[in-house]
């Protein structure tokens, strides 16, 4: 009743005391906020929320691989060895599995190319031929033809890659296989048609690297030169990234130039420290700068973990020019031990074996080794080494036969190589030829004047007996070796090398 009273007298209503109205005010502010924040957390809720930059996170090791083994570029050492894991792994598991027998093969083909460890190319057989019995598949095919060119078996890789193209005509990646086996057999314009066919199916820097492979083949060094150029810059990994900027290096040290060779070489092995050719690339360019000791160094450091018997030979041959004779047979008996082990293993290192019985074992033997290795496969480098064996072995109008052949332009592949110039600018000086010997010898000093420091000098020694100088861009005193007099393998080792002039 008193509310009621209150309500009939309006005086009584004004009469509120200030500090309950100050109550009631808060308590209504209170209630709108709490309101309102319900309001805005609504509208927040229907807004659409704000992204921020992150990073995808890095596909793991083996994928990585993976993606590298199936596109048919190089892949980092380490994620080999983890797909190789993964994939083993998992084939105990499902051994049905077609599809990653032939991963798993053509990983372990990859992984015995990058380390010379001819063991792999065995498993690497195995694998792919148990995928071809789970059920006939291009993958297997051709990395059955990638195993056979690592093995330097260029007829079997034929044989393959053309069984990969006819079950599957549009796979890109058998053409590569396709390319390396067709120059290895001198059929460059098989090869020329392979790669027409990729660049038909397939554009990027892969495609870019081979394509630079046949273009250098062809004598035509800048544009593969800007095809690996634009390789190196479009590679998604660093591994393939290092690969490509191996080849730019050599196609540099090709043409004599040195600092650029050499920018690429210390390029590549700063990316992948795995980037043995490289390193082997570094030992060349850095002896024919007169920086001796690193050189050894490289060449030591590439051979430790990849020993193929090339980077035998060119060590051997570098100690050989310093006088240092013991270090040098220490590294041609690493070098038949080599060529011995891969022969057991199914691979093919006659070439390189011809090449040095040639010039520091025995010459016929030499002969036989590459005629046999001319009827498997005649392609440019053996017709090379064979007719330098022939003119080492006293049979020098034969030996002009292959030297020519190794430096036909029309017929053959082309490529412009000093040590190519220089065998046969020799073989003509000994057949009396003279003139074509100086237009030869000198070709070779121009097209890489450091090519070889015994070489380089045997070169400009013999147009000096034939009546004729070199040009005066045929280096001197910049192309630098050590005196050979009084230097033995523990001034080597102490980094105490003098270098000279080469002479």
């Amino acid at each position: 009743m008193e509310n009621q009273a209150t309500k009939d007298r309006p005086e009584e209503r004004r009469r509120v005391r200030p500090e309950e109205r100050r109550a009631r005010l808060h308590g209504r502010l209170v209630i709108a906020a709490v309101a309102g924040c319900a309001v805005l957390g609504t509208v927040l809720a229907l807004l659409p929320a704000e992204r921020t930059a992150t990073r995808a996170p890095a596909p793991a090791p083996g994928a990585q691989a993976l993606t590298a083994v199936a596109a048919g570029v190089p892949a980092a050492l380490p994620d080999l060895a983890a797909l190789i894991g993964e994939r083993e792994s998992h084939l105990r598991r499902h051994p049905e599995d077609a599809e990653s027998w032939a991963v798993l093969g053509t990983a372990y083909a990859e992984q015995g190319r990058r380390t010379a460890d001819t063991t792999f190319y065995a498993k690497a057989d195995v694998s792919l031929q148990t995928s071809l019995k789970v059920r006939a598949n291009a993958a297997a095919l051709g990395g059955l033809a990638a195993l056979a060119n690592a093995r330097r078996d260029f007829r079997t890789a034929r044989t393959w890659g053309e069984a990969a193209r006819k079950l599957e005509p549009k796979r890109w990646t058998t053409y590569p296989a396709l390319i390396d086996a067709y120059t290895g057999l001198g059929d460059y314009k098989a090869a020329r048609a392979a790669l027409e066919r990729l660049t038909e199916l397939r554009s990027g820097p892969a495609v870019m690297a081979r394509a630079a492979a046949v273009y250098r083949d062809r004598g035509w060094r800048e544009d593969a030169a800007a095809q690996l150029s634009d390789a190196a810059a479009g590679a998604r990994a660093p591994a393939e990234r290092a690969a490509y900027l191996e080849r730019a290096g050599q196609l540099a040290w090709e043409r004599g130039d040195r600092e650029d060779a050499l920018r690429h070489f210390q390029e590549a092995v700063r990316i992948d420290p795995d980037q043995r050719a490289a390193q082997a690339g570094q030992g060349r360019v850095l002896a024919a700068l007169g920086r001796t000791t690193e050189a050894l160094n490289a060449y030591r450091m590439a051979l430790a973990k990849q020993p193929l018997p090339q980077y035998a030979l060119e060590l051997g041959e570098l100690y050989e020019w310093l006088g240092l004779g013991q270090a040098a047979r220490v590294q041609y008996d690493l070098l038949r031990a080599v060529v011995e082990r891969a022969a057991a293993d199914g691979a093919d290192e006659e070439l390189v074996l011809g090449q040095f019985e040639a010039d520091h074992g025995d010459p016929a033997s030499a002969v036989r080794r590459l005629r046999a290795e001319w009827l498997r496969q005649p392609g440019i480098a053996v017709a090379d080494a064979l007719g330098w064996a022939l003119h080492r072995a006293g049979q020098a109008k034969e030996a002009l036969r292959y030297a020519r052949i190794a430096t036909d332009k029309v017929h053959g592949g082309g490529v412009r190589s000093a040590l190519y110039a220089y065998h046969l600018g020799m073989i003509e000086r000994e057949t009396g030829q003279y003139a074509p010997a100086r237009r030869h010898l000198r070709e070779a000093l121009q097209i890489n004047p450091w090519f070889s420091p015994s070489r380089v000098r045997a070169a400009r020694e013999a147009l000096a007996a034939l009546g004729e100088v070199p040009d005066e861009g045929v280096p001197d005193a910049d192309v630098r070796a050590v005196d050979a007099k009084g230097v033995d393998a523990k001034a080597v080792d102490a980094k105490a090398v003098t270098p000279r002039p080469y002479r």
